[in-house]
């Protein structure tokens, strides 16, 4: 997959060892994949040691890039799957398992005290995680479906058909009956800072 013509630059930067390319891309996606980290862990302490050592692994390797490297599907495969590691090895109930944590996320104040993005999120919380990553990835993140497939190891047709069961389960989620689903993504990025 060919990265965007904007990125091409930074790549080559990356790929010479620019200090100040790495500071450019930690200010373009450190928040992105903190949210995502948050959303998926459903943890404040987790996501941050997660979000840690996903920004090691990032300087360690980001000389070792391709040219044509899509960042943005790079940068979310690396923190999926810093995730789905983590997880293997923790306590069942420390990540995304325990209810409790995810509701204690969802009912956590968002920086805005919007009722609606309590639900949203509340309603995102609850769905099972193959349906949480792929709107998180899409709906929050901005990735295209080409891009998410990439971050999920899957085909882009099964990342469009699941981003489409994923809309339909977070709009039963919602209480939706017309399977609408509310435009709420720059309040979704605000709630993941």
């Amino acid at each position: 997959m060919a990265a965007p013509s904007a990125d091409t630059a930074l790549v080559d930067r990356l790929r010479r060892g620019d200090r100040a390319a790495f500071r450019d891309l930690y200010g373009r996606f450190a928040q992105a994949t903190f949210g995502f980290l948050l959303r998926l862990a459903g943890r404040r302490d987790v996501a941050e040691d997660l979000h840690q050592e996903v920004w090691l692994g990032i300087a360690r390797h980001a000389a070792r890039l391709e040219a044509d490297t899509d960042l943005a599907a790079w940068i979310f495969t690396i923190t999926r799957n810093r995730f789905l590691s983590a997880r293997r090895r923790a306590d069942p109930a420390a990540l995304a398992g325990d209810p409790a944590a995810l509701e204690r996320h969802a009912a956590a104040p968002a920086p805005t005290d919007d009722p609606a993005c309590r639900d949203l999120e509340r309603a995102l919380a609850s769905l099972p995680e193959v349906h949480r990553e792929i709107l998180l990835l899409v709906g929050v993140e901005g990735l295209d479906a080409a891009q998410a497939a990439a971050v999920l190891s899957i085909r882009p047709d099964a990342a469009r058909q699941r981003l489409a069961r994923a809309r339909a389960a977070l709009a039963a989620a919602l209480g939706g009956t017309d399977g609408a689903i509310p435009m709420a993504s720059s309040m979704e990025r605000k709630a993941s800072s």
